[in-house]
Protein backbone atom coordinates (compact mmCIF):
# COMPACT_ATOMS: atom_id res chain seq x y z
CA UNK A 1 0.00 0.00 0.00
CA UNK A 2 1.24 3.49 -0.86
CA UNK A 3 1.49 5.48 2.37
CA UNK A 4 4.04 8.14 1.48
CA UNK A 5 2.84 11.51 0.15
CA UNK A 6 5.74 11.79 -2.27
CA UNK A 7 4.95 8.34 -3.68
CA UNK A 8 1.32 9.34 -4.13
CA UNK A 9 2.43 12.42 -6.08
CA UNK A 10 4.86 10.37 -8.15
CA UNK A 11 2.11 7.90 -9.05
CA UNK A 12 -0.23 10.73 -10.04
CA UNK A 13 2.52 12.23 -12.21
CA UNK A 14 3.13 8.86 -13.88
CA UNK A 15 -0.59 8.43 -14.58
CA UNK A 16 -0.85 11.92 -16.08
CA UNK A 17 2.25 11.40 -18.21
CA UNK A 18 1.00 8.16 -19.75
CA UNK A 19 -2.50 9.56 -20.17
CA UNK A 20 -0.95 12.30 -22.28
CA UNK A 21 1.10 9.78 -24.29
CA UNK A 22 -1.70 7.24 -24.80
CA UNK A 23 -3.00 8.52 -28.19
CA UNK A 24 0.49 8.36 -29.74
CA UNK A 25 2.07 5.60 -27.67
CA UNK A 26 2.01 2.79 -30.22
CA UNK A 27 3.48 5.05 -32.92
CA UNK A 28 6.22 6.20 -30.55
CA UNK A 29 7.14 2.60 -29.74
CA UNK A 30 6.97 1.23 -33.28
CA UNK A 31 10.74 0.96 -33.77
CA UNK A 32 11.55 -0.52 -30.35
CA UNK A 33 8.64 -2.94 -30.64
CA UNK A 34 10.52 -4.83 -33.35
CA UNK A 35 13.13 -5.70 -30.73
CA UNK A 36 10.63 -6.64 -28.03
CA UNK A 37 8.24 -8.71 -30.14
CA UNK A 38 10.29 -11.93 -29.91
CA UNK A 39 10.70 -11.38 -26.18
CA UNK A 40 6.94 -11.10 -25.74
CA UNK A 41 6.47 -14.38 -27.61
CA UNK A 42 9.08 -16.14 -25.46
CA UNK A 43 7.60 -14.74 -22.26
CA UNK A 44 4.08 -15.97 -22.93
CA UNK A 45 5.44 -19.39 -23.83
CA UNK A 46 6.55 -19.68 -20.19
CA UNK A 47 3.22 -18.70 -18.65
CA UNK A 48 1.29 -21.27 -16.63
CA UNK A 49 -2.35 -20.87 -15.61
CA UNK A 50 -5.08 -21.25 -15.12
CA UNK A 51 -5.25 -17.77 -13.53
CA UNK A 52 -2.93 -15.14 -14.97
CA UNK A 53 -2.49 -11.47 -14.08
CA UNK A 54 -0.91 -8.95 -16.45
CA UNK A 55 0.05 -5.65 -14.86
CA UNK A 56 0.66 -2.60 -17.02
CA UNK A 57 -1.30 -4.01 -19.95
CA UNK A 58 -0.92 -0.64 -21.71
CA UNK A 59 -2.47 -0.62 -25.17
CA UNK A 60 -2.57 -4.43 -25.23
CA UNK A 61 0.62 -5.22 -27.12
CA UNK A 62 0.85 -8.63 -25.46
CA UNK A 63 -2.66 -9.69 -26.43
CA UNK A 64 -1.71 -11.46 -29.69
CA UNK A 65 0.57 -13.72 -27.63
CA UNK A 66 -1.82 -14.61 -24.81
CA UNK A 67 -2.13 -18.41 -24.53
CA UNK A 68 -5.51 -20.07 -24.88
CA UNK A 69 -7.13 -21.80 -21.95
CA UNK A 70 -6.13 -19.30 -19.26
CA UNK A 71 -8.22 -16.83 -17.29
CA UNK A 72 -6.73 -13.36 -17.82
CA UNK A 73 -7.01 -10.34 -15.58
CA UNK A 74 -5.17 -7.25 -16.85
CA UNK A 75 -4.71 -3.88 -15.20
CA UNK A 76 -3.28 -0.52 -16.13
CA UNK A 77 -2.73 2.71 -14.25
CA UNK A 78 -4.00 4.95 -17.04
CA UNK A 79 -7.57 5.25 -18.39
CA UNK A 80 -6.35 6.24 -21.87
CA UNK A 81 -4.14 3.16 -22.17
CA UNK A 82 -6.87 0.90 -20.84
CA UNK A 83 -9.36 2.19 -23.41
CA UNK A 84 -6.99 1.23 -26.21
CA UNK A 85 -6.49 -2.19 -24.62
CA UNK A 86 -10.25 -2.68 -24.59
CA UNK A 87 -10.41 -1.82 -28.28
CA UNK A 88 -7.64 -4.28 -29.09
CA UNK A 89 -9.25 -7.05 -27.03
CA UNK A 90 -12.51 -6.51 -28.92
CA UNK A 91 -10.73 -6.63 -32.28
CA UNK A 92 -9.01 -9.89 -31.30
CA UNK A 93 -12.21 -11.29 -29.75
CA UNK A 94 -10.47 -11.96 -26.44
CA UNK A 95 -12.14 -12.60 -23.11
CA UNK A 96 -10.33 -10.64 -20.40
CA UNK A 97 -11.12 -8.85 -17.15
CA UNK A 98 -9.64 -5.38 -17.82
CA UNK A 99 -9.33 -3.09 -14.79
CA UNK A 100 -7.95 0.29 -13.86
CA UNK A 101 -5.38 -0.32 -11.13
CA UNK A 102 -1.98 0.36 -9.62
CA UNK A 103 0.53 -2.46 -9.15
CA UNK A 104 1.71 -0.71 -5.97
CA UNK A 105 -1.74 -1.14 -4.39
CA UNK A 106 -3.60 -3.99 -6.08
CA UNK A 107 -7.28 -4.32 -5.25
CA UNK A 108 -7.03 -8.09 -5.59
CA UNK A 109 -7.20 -10.95 -3.06
CA UNK A 110 -4.12 -12.66 -1.66
CA UNK A 111 -2.85 -15.78 -3.44
CA UNK A 112 -5.30 -15.52 -6.32
CA UNK A 113 -3.08 -16.00 -9.41
CA UNK A 114 -0.77 -18.72 -10.68
CA UNK A 115 1.35 -16.35 -12.76
CA UNK A 116 1.84 -12.59 -12.96
CA UNK A 117 3.33 -10.98 -16.04
CA UNK A 118 4.72 -7.54 -16.86
CA UNK A 119 6.50 -6.21 -19.94
CA UNK A 120 8.39 -2.92 -19.77
CA UNK A 121 6.43 -1.87 -16.69
CA UNK A 122 8.80 -1.69 -13.74
CA UNK A 123 10.86 0.99 -15.45
CA UNK A 124 8.01 3.42 -14.76
CA UNK A 125 6.50 2.23 -11.44
CA UNK A 126 7.44 4.91 -8.85
CA UNK A 127 8.26 2.29 -6.19
CA UNK A 128 9.16 -0.90 -8.09
CA UNK A 129 9.96 -2.95 -4.99
CA UNK A 130 6.55 -2.13 -3.53
CA UNK A 131 4.92 -3.22 -6.79
CA UNK A 132 6.87 -6.46 -6.84
CA UNK A 133 5.88 -7.16 -3.24
CA UNK A 134 2.24 -6.65 -4.20
CA UNK A 135 2.65 -9.23 -6.94
CA UNK A 136 4.11 -11.61 -4.38
CA UNK A 137 1.00 -11.08 -2.26
CA UNK A 138 -1.50 -11.84 -5.03
CA UNK A 139 0.42 -14.76 -6.59
CA UNK A 140 -0.09 -18.16 -4.97
CA UNK A 141 2.74 -19.71 -2.93
CA UNK A 142 5.04 -21.39 -5.43
CA UNK A 143 3.61 -19.27 -8.24
CA UNK A 144 5.67 -17.28 -10.70
CA UNK A 145 6.30 -13.85 -12.13
CA UNK A 146 7.69 -13.43 -15.62
CA UNK A 147 9.02 -10.04 -16.67
CA UNK A 148 10.39 -8.63 -19.90
CA UNK A 149 12.24 -5.46 -18.90
CA UNK A 150 14.94 -3.04 -19.94
CA UNK A 151 17.33 -1.94 -17.21
CA UNK A 152 20.66 -0.33 -16.41
CA UNK A 153 23.57 -1.73 -18.40
CA UNK A 154 25.96 -3.96 -16.45
CA UNK A 155 28.82 -2.23 -18.29
CA UNK A 156 30.27 0.49 -16.07
CA UNK A 157 30.65 3.27 -18.64
CA UNK A 158 27.30 2.66 -20.35
CA UNK A 159 25.56 2.38 -16.99
CA UNK A 160 27.03 5.71 -15.89
CA UNK A 161 25.84 7.37 -19.10
CA UNK A 162 22.35 5.95 -18.52
CA UNK A 163 22.39 7.42 -15.01
CA UNK A 164 23.17 10.86 -16.43
CA UNK A 165 20.51 10.64 -19.16
CA UNK A 166 17.80 9.13 -16.96
CA UNK A 167 16.15 12.37 -15.67
CA UNK A 168 15.71 13.65 -19.23
CA UNK A 169 14.30 10.34 -20.49
CA UNK A 170 11.85 10.18 -17.58
CA UNK A 171 10.53 13.67 -18.38
CA UNK A 172 10.15 12.84 -22.07
CA UNK A 173 8.98 9.21 -21.99
CA UNK A 174 8.04 8.35 -18.39
CA UNK A 175 10.45 5.41 -18.19
CA UNK A 176 13.59 5.09 -16.07
CA UNK A 177 16.43 3.66 -18.11
CA UNK A 178 18.69 2.86 -15.16
CA UNK A 179 16.57 0.60 -12.97
CA UNK A 180 18.30 -2.39 -11.35
CA UNK A 181 15.33 -4.66 -11.85
CA UNK A 182 16.93 -8.03 -11.06
CA UNK A 183 18.07 -6.69 -7.68
CA UNK A 184 14.64 -5.16 -7.08
CA UNK A 185 12.97 -8.54 -7.68
CA UNK A 186 15.25 -10.19 -5.14
CA UNK A 187 14.68 -7.36 -2.64
CA UNK A 188 10.94 -7.94 -2.94
CA UNK A 189 11.39 -11.55 -1.77
CA UNK A 190 11.26 -13.46 -5.05
CA UNK A 191 13.69 -16.24 -5.97
CA UNK A 192 15.15 -15.70 -9.44
CA UNK A 193 14.91 -18.75 -11.71
CA UNK A 194 16.36 -17.20 -14.83
CA UNK A 195 17.50 -13.80 -16.11
CA UNK A 196 18.08 -14.30 -19.81
CA UNK A 197 19.89 -11.61 -21.79
CA UNK A 198 17.81 -10.74 -24.85
CA UNK A 199 19.95 -7.98 -26.25
CA UNK A 200 21.82 -4.70 -25.98
CA UNK A 201 24.51 -6.19 -23.78
CA UNK A 202 22.35 -7.09 -20.82
CA UNK A 203 19.97 -4.13 -20.97
CA UNK A 204 16.98 -6.22 -22.07
CA UNK A 205 16.23 -9.29 -19.98
CA UNK A 206 13.57 -11.97 -19.71
CA UNK A 207 13.25 -12.79 -16.01
CA UNK A 208 11.30 -15.49 -14.24
CA UNK A 209 11.06 -15.87 -10.46
CA UNK A 210 9.17 -17.93 -7.88
CA UNK A 211 7.45 -16.83 -4.71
Amino acid sequence: MINNASDVRATATTRARYQRLAPMYDRMEAMSERRFRLGRQKLWGLVRGPRVLEVGVGTGKNMPFWPSGVELTAIDLTPGMLERARQRAAELKLSVDLRLGDVQALELPDASFDTAVATCVFCSVPDPVLGLRELKRVVKPGGQIILLEHMRSPRAVIGAIMDVLNPLVVRMMGANINRRTVENIQQAGWSIEQAEDLGLGGIIKLISARS
